[in-house]
């Protein structure tokens, strides 16, 4: 459907206007010319486009007016230094949607053109190639698709085509886009067929980003001459041979990982002595890791996890001296932890989780290390106790030995360490209590201590972690109560996202985010699953940096909105144990506070209704003992998407609020057997299956439960769900529906006897007559 357009009045066009007015604005003839008012005109021409697609929200192109300021003081637009010509647009970030301008050509001296992260949609018109002069084109973070086809741009260097749904083959517009071309990002897409050829003409390319397509077949073979070169997350294949690596290479980035590349890699890569990155992770390399790498003293990472080296690490890494980032896992390396990982003394991130390593955490010294900053040793083979001398590495961030073996208690060291950030012990065999020192990690945003024996109250002092957003100790053996100072957790992350933001470093980028995120951010629970849906479009990269700093992801709305705006999102993970005891009505401080799951637990008394001021979006209190009435204030929580009630002992009148939850997917209020009242039979109740009501027998469910089809009850619970203060004129009623339906019939029935003996015109249409009669009469009873 076509918004209708919004005139300066307040008064709207007729909608049959709208389709006519975006056929003149695509097919009129083009405005062309070589003065700045024949370009102030196809910008007003743009303008009226644009909003034609965007009635409401719009971006800064709104402000375009000629009667207020000159062309070239327009906001995103830029001219020649003399003014007589338009060379430049900017929209980046500028709420459009709708398919591309057809008429930029007609600025016939444009060079630069930037429409990045919005939602544009549609293929790239063939306009757009005539586009000649045109040196800068950034249409990222789009939803455009179809094919690519630019051949006509010969003169341009700077291409960004990155994150969009363009696919095909490029080899229409490489190599004759090429007679200038610096950076060509085609990555996030959804391109296909070869690469190892397409590049050779582009005599000045230096940034190539191909990452998350599907290009397949063997690697271009001249990407040495690059400054960068990232193919990662494709379908190539092959070997990477010595000769790629003759002569003089001028990388600084070369990221291979993620496809099918085979046997050993070359230690010629030692010639790209400015080599900042070298990212191998997820192929099957075999052999030795090529001591000449040793000699690359600019290398800051090293990624070569997830391939088939030989587990003997060579002593020339040692000589890396500015090397950050050490990661080797998925190798199969089994056995100790090799001792000279200890010996890394430059490295702050060593990741090797999934190795099977049983042993070798104190003797390999990897717990000297004194820059450290993060310590991955998650799915291995660890056993015995954790050790308590991992406190005395002062400068760690991200603590994760997850997945392992370890038992006994938690050592109370690990409440020394300032600047932990993030702290994993799940699935373990922990036993013994959270220690109370714990509440000294005031920079921690991550306490994860899931399936565990953990026994004991969750301390107090938990609640002067003022950056904990996110804590998991689902499926433990915990006791004691939801204790109200629990609710100050999380309530200032600020300070941690900064130091964030001022220490990003890229190098961290492919160190094991993806995994640790989908354990971390519970993707399968709203609103985190925005998390899972952006993971599988392989962008965990850029998202692992927006969590960690704080930036808003997360689809989250205050009480009362109708607007789900990205916010900060927090969690409170603790069912499966043993916690009683009522929720504090203080919980109403927990403001980033989203998904709240307290379900499998003891929990009694009554709900507080200052439950209703969080910006819930996931709500799970299944088997509990709570009781009393069901808020109806949780009706204010316009961005709940997942409530579930069950198995509680909740009593009274049955919240009819809970029907303008209107986002909601999923509900369950079954076997709350003293809830009373009636169910609406219209909005967003009447949308569940009658498994949401089970067990609970003075409530009076809808009728469309007793009909046959998607809700199937049984004839003993026949409806009783619509409104009875007329019972007897409704009886009246339907007993008068019902004659005259059986009067029509009749009637109808006449009609097509005659029409099957004499074939006359009016019989064929009371035929139609009565088909039309039915299909209303379906949809009244249903």
């Amino acid at each position: 459907m076509v918004t209708p357009l919004i005139m300066a009045d307040g008064d709207s066009k007729s909608l049959s206007l709208v389709p006519f007015l975006l056929l003149i604005l695509i097919t009129a003839p083009a405005v062309t010319g070589d003065s700045l008012d024949s370009d102030s005109q196809v910008l007003l021409s743009f303008k009226s486009y644009l909003e034609s697609w965007n009635p409401t929200e719009r971006g800064k192109y709104n402000e375009w007016e000629t009667e207020k300021k000159d062309v070239c003081q327009w906001p995103g637009i830029t001219c020649t230094p003399e003014g007589s010509r338009v060379t430049g647009i900017s929209l980046t970030d500028s709420t459009i949607s709708g398919h591309l301008f057809r008429n930029f050509s007609a600025l016939t001296q444009l060079t630069f053109l930037d429409l990045s992260s919005n939602t544009i949609g549609g293929s790239i018109p063939d306009d757009l190639n005539r586009c000649h002069n045109l040196k800068y084109l950034n249409l990222s973070h789009n939803i455009i698709g179809g094919e690519l086809s630019l051949s006509g741009l010969s003169n341009l260097e700077v291409l960004d085509l990155s994150v969009n749904q363009i696919a095909g083959e490029v080899h229409s517009t490489f190599p004759t886009l090429c007679n200038s071309l610096v950076v060509a990002n085609l990555s996030n897409n959804n391109f296909s067929g070869r690469i190892d050829d397409i590049f050779n003409e582009c005599r000045y390319l230096k940034y190539v980003d191909l990452k998350y397509n599907r290009f397949s077949g063997e690697i271009w073979a001249g990407f040495r001459r690059l400054v960068k070169f990232s193919v990662s997350g494709n379908r190539l294949s092959g070997n990477i041979s010595a000769s790629m690596f003759r002569g003089n290479c001028t990388l600084q980035v070369l990221d291979l990982c993620g496809n099918g590349f085979v046997g050993e890699f070359p230690g010629q890569v030692s010639n790209c002595h400015n080599l900042n990155v070298l990212d191998l992770w997820g192929n099957n390399f075999t052999g030795n890791i090529p001591a000449e790498i040793g000699s690359i003293s600019s290398l800051r990472g090293l990624h070569l996890g997830k391939n088939e080296f030989s587990r003997d690490i060579p002593e020339t890494l040692l000589n890396l001296s500015n090397l950050v980032f050490l990661g080797l896992s998925r190798n199969n390396f089994g056995g100790d932890v090799q001792g000279i990982f200890g010996r890394f003394t430059q490295v702050k991130y060593l990741v090797l989780y999934g190795n099977s390593y049983v042993g070798g955490i104190h003797s390999s010294n990897i717990l000297t290390l004194p820059n450290l900053s993060r310590l991955d040793l998650s799915y291995n083979n660890f056993s015995g106790l954790l050790p308590s001398k991992i406190s005395q590495m002062q400068s760690l961030t991200f603590l994760i030995l997850a997945y392992n073996n370890f038992s006994g208690d938690i050592p109370r060291e690990y409440g020394n360490m300032p600047r932990l950030q993030a702290l994993d012990l799940s699935s373990n065999r922990l036993t013994g209590s959270i220690p109370a020192s714990f509440g000294k990690l005031t920079s921690l945003l991550w306490l994860m201590l899931a399936n565990n024996s953990l026994s004991g109250e969750i301390p107090r002092e938990i609640g002067n972690c003022s950056s904990l957003l996110w804590f998991n100790v689902a499926n433990n053996q915990l006791s004691g109560g939801l204790y109200p100072e629990f609710t100050n957790m999380g309530s200032n992350p600020t300070p941690t996202f900064e130091v964030n933001r001022q220490k990003r470093d890229y190098i961290i980028a492919g160190s094991g985010e993806c995994l640790v995120m989908k354990r971390w951010i519970p993707a399968e629970f709203p609103p985190f699953i925005f998390g899972l849906e952006t993971l599988t479009k392989r962008s965990c990269r850029s998202l692992w940096d927006h969590v960690r700093e704080g930036k808003c992801i997360f689809p989250v709305c205050p009480p009362g909105s109708t607007v789900g705006p990205l916010d900060i999102s927090g969690y409170l993970q603790l069912s499966g144990n043993k916690l009683s005891g009522e929720v504090p009505a203080n919980i109403s401080q927990m403001k980033k506070l989203s998904m709240l799951h307290l379900g499998l637990n003891e929990f009694e008394g009554k709900l507080p209704i200052e439950i209703g001021l969080l910006p819930l979006v996931f709500l799970n209190l299944t088997r509990n003992k709570f009781s009393g009435q069901i808020p109806q204030e949780i009706g204010n929580l316009s961005s709940l998407q997942n409530l579930d009630l069950s198995y509680n002992n909740f009593s009274g009148n049955f919240p009819t609020s809970l029907n303008d939850l209107s986002e909601m997917s999923k509900f369950n209020i079954s076997y709350n057997p003293f809830i009373s009242g009636v169910v609406p039979y219209r909005g967003q109740l009447a949308t569940f299956e009658k498994d949401s009501f089970l067990g609970n027998p003075l409530l009076q469910l809808p009728s469309f439960f007793n009909q046959s089809g998607n809700n199937n009850t049984s004839s003993g619970e026949r409806d009783n769900g619509r409104e009875e203060e007329d019972d007897d004129g409704a009886s009246i009623d339907m007993l008068v529906f019902y004659w005259s339906t059986f009067s029509f019939y009749v009637v109808a029935l006449m009609g097509i006897l005659v029409l099957v003996y004499f074939d006359c015109p009016w019989c064929r249409a009371w035929l139609r007559l009565v088909e039309a009669f039915t299909v209303s009469l379906k949809i009244m009873l249903s």
